[in-house]
């Protein structure tokens, strides 16, 4: 199935979830005032009514909630007709998740509600009115009815050697039917006009690695004249990282291979997380801010912060901020200690290195000296999760133009090499692998599990020098 068809269907999947969710609570809310008139957590027995009180809020609250716990868990990352033990398990977690989301409001917003038992009755009227979903979806799916409907029955054109190497994918694509392969290289666009009428066929599908991009042409033109939907299979190149999307560029269609997470609402769900995080942080933090400037201004000469060329997003320099941990000539000092350089390749890291000052070791500890970078977060030049960003000299000796790719997104404050690693990570080869590790697989969940895992790191030290 194309993707927009699929993400069509689970933004239909989506919205029946949430109105089920919600439903769910009302008869949860409904079962308890009417058949159990008892509360499990103690207390009365009385329940508010539902639509003039706050129960009828939080069943709205559910709406947009709820399928968004659903996709944290892969509810919508499956086959159209999926595992019922994988439904089930990922349904009741789901519900679970809910739940916590409900109490949590009940505890923080809503306390005046009573029979909060109703929560616990959620869940299997929940599972049973959602698991009831899938079931009729599984039937429909397999019925006659839905495979006229779903089923894409097509003719795969291309040369026998791109055939053979795509028909393997296809076999596991849900709702696909090859009904005839055809090579246009041996045969004409009239035998590809009579295929279709033979099998009544609703698509083609072109492999058009091996095949003049002439008969291409002449191929979609037939498949307009019939009202049939003609596929381009878009392999030309074999790329290694790339990931390729479809767009248009002032109406042109246009191809494009990205090898970095495209916008998405997680991409800006990110952006929102750096400016709120960062600001919330700095007031919170105003008071020890202030504190550490008067520290370092009276344990040792010299200016508060420490301002350092750093490469960007792409290589773009930028001043990177931090609490000055050095004495002020530690960067002519450097020189000098190239001979005990712990890291391999253009990376330079120290144990005990003797530039720092003794308040210097206890900012690192904690990386209380990273704090100002904060302000690099909100302006633009840093994200809260990210590769570390390197000096501009170091990024200069990279022996190795892929490990440039480390920079196809924005710097960070932590990343993976901070969580499994840090600075015990003495491989630049390695620190390397983690970061592109993070751009290949990034998600918003996985900036919010490094940010979670990040916090033990820092308040036990681990790895620091």
């Amino acid at each position: 199935m194309l993707r927009r068809e699929r993400e069509l269907r689970t933004q239909i999947q989506k919205l029946l979830d949430g109105l089920l969710f919600a439903l769910a609570l009302w008869l949860a809310h409904y079962v308890r005032a009417n058949f159990l008139r008892i509360e499990i957590f103690g207390g009365t027995d009385e329940i508010e009514g539902f639509y003039n009180t706050s129960w009828f809020w939080l069943s709205l609250i559910l709406i947009p909630v709820a399928p968004f716990i659903l996709e944290t868990q892969g509810f919508y990352n499956r086959p159209l007709v999926p595992r019922r033990r994988t439904t089930y398990w990922q349904l009741t977690r789901a519900a679970l998740l809910a739940v916590i989301v409900l109490v949590s409001l009940l505890f923080f917003f809503f306390k005046e509600l009573r029979a909060r038992s109703v929560v616990v009755l959620f869940v299997p009227v929940v599972v049973l009115l959602v698991g009831l979903k899938e079931e009729v979806l599984r039937q429909w799916v397999k019925s006659r009815f839905g495979q006229t409907q779903l089923l894409k029955r097509l003719i795969l054109v291309g040369s026998e050697e791109d055939c053979a190497r795509v028909m393997p994918e296809l076999a596991r694509t849900d709702a696909i039917e090859i009904v005839a392969k055809l090579d246009l290289n041996e045969s004409s666009v009239e035998k590809l006009v009579e295929l279709l009428h033979e099998h009544s066929a609703n698509g083609v599908l072109l492999s058009a690695k091996h095949i003049y991009f002439g008969q291409i042409e002449k191929a979609v033109q037939a498949c307009e004249l019939e009202g049939v939907e003609a596929w381009l299979l878009a392999d030309f190149f074999n790329t290694q990282v790339s990931q390729t999307t479809f767009d248009d560029l002032n109406g042109r269609p246009m191809l494009v291979f990205r090898s970095t997470p495209e916008d998405s609402w997680q991409k800006i769900a990110k952006h929102a997380l750096d400016l709120f995080g960062a600001a919330i942080f700095l007031a919170a933090m105003a008071i020890p801010f202030l504190i550490v400037a008067i520290l370092i201004k009276l344990t040792s000469p010299g200016p508060i912060f420490f301002k350092q060329r750093r490469s960007g997003l792409n290589g773009k320099p930028f001043t990177m901020l931090k609490f000055r941990s050095m004495v002020t000539n530690a960067e002519q000092r450097k020189a000098e200690l190239e001979i005990i350089n712990e890291m391999d390749g253009p990376v330079f890291k120290v144990s005990n290195d003797p530039r720092i000052t003794p308040i210097g070791k206890y900012l690192r500890r904690w990386s209380i000296d990273e704090w100002p970078q904060m302000f690099n977060v909100l302006k633009g030049d840093m994200s809260l999760v990210g590769p570390r960003p390197l000096p501009v000299d170091e990024v200069r000796r990279f022996d190795d133009f892929a490990h440039r790719r480390r920079l196809s997104v924005k710097p960070g404050l932590t990343c993976l090499w901070q969580v499994n690693g840090r600075n015990t990570v003495t491989s630049f080869r390695e620190w390397v692998r983690l970061d592109l590790e993070y751009i290949d697989n990034w998600s918003f969940w996985l900036d919010l599990k490094i940010l979670a895992k990040t916090v033990p790191v820092v308040i036990l030290g681990t790895g620091a020098k």
